[in-house]
């Protein structure tokens, strides 16, 4: 092969790419001080990766309105239960997008961000709450104009929701009305008594009829919503709720 050749064939090789999400931004800026503003960083990952290979990171976090994008060289390689790889960054365009990107986020620069909506979805059928997720965000942008981000956490029964409500903090609650080992009516009268949480907009969901509607509202729902539901009901009543 010649030295042309070869040099035409390095210069198309494409680098892998590898997404990291951070939790926020303050969990973003504190890997940058920690770990990205030295020249590199370590990528939780079981892919295999020869040492030398080209690397494109897209890093991101729930209201960054552009993912960040840096280039790298795999410089090192773990094995084990804690895999991953070291990459070192190269020099560009990537690297002084990052800077700029932490700089302006410490700055406190509201044009990076837009509001970030966690929702706590709690259905006992996946496909349903993948349903409820996915109309969530298409119809959301659509009618925020892309001004908001959604961000969701599920629950399969009725316990689960209350430990993630405990633990987690949400701007809305999605509650079916039939769930295993607690039903949303319970679900409910324990968000606004025991957690106190009286003022959690809560969208109450059931195909129950006039009886489940009842008891969602009687434990504290702002709204019960009929299956099948409309998202854009939904949409809707989170924007009245939240005063969006």
């Amino acid at each position: 092969m010649s030295d042309d050749a070869h040099e035409k064939r390095r210069d198309e090789r494409k680098p892998v790419t590898l997404r990291v999400d951070y939790e926020g931004a303050a969990d973003f800026v504190g890997d940058y001080t920690e770990n990205l503003s030295s020249n590199g960083t370590f990528v939780a990952s079981s892919r295999a990766l020869a040492l030398g290979t080209d690397v494109r990171l897209v890093l991101s976090f729930p209201g960054l309105l552009q993912p960040i994008t840096v280039d790298g060289v795999v410089r090192w390689i773990r094995t084990g239960e804690e895999a991953g790889i070291g990459i070192e960054f190269v020099d560009g365009p990537g690297r002084a997008h990052l800077r700029d990107v932490v700089e302006r986020l410490r700055r406190g620069d509201s044009g990076l961000i837009q509001r970030v909506v966690r929702i706590l979805v709690v259905e006992d059928n996946p496909h349903v709450a993948q349903l409820i997720k996915d109309g969530i965000r298409g119809s959301g942008k659509r009618s925020f104009n892309g001004g908001l981000s959604f961000e969701f956490e599920d629950a399969e029964n009725g316990r689960q929701a209350l430990d993630k409500l405990r633990a987690g903090t949400f701007d809305v609650l999605i509650c079916d009305i039939y769930l295993p080992i607690l039903d949303g009516p319970q679900v409910i009268a324990a968000v606004r008594g025991e957690l106190g949480m009286s003022e959690l907009p809560i969208i109450a969901v059931s195909a129950g009829g006039e009886s489940a509607r009842n008891a969602a509202l009687a434990a504290g729902a702002d709204i019960f919503i009929d299956k099948p539901m409309r998202l854009r009901q939904v949409i809707d009543t989170m924007r009245a709720l939240m005063k969006l």
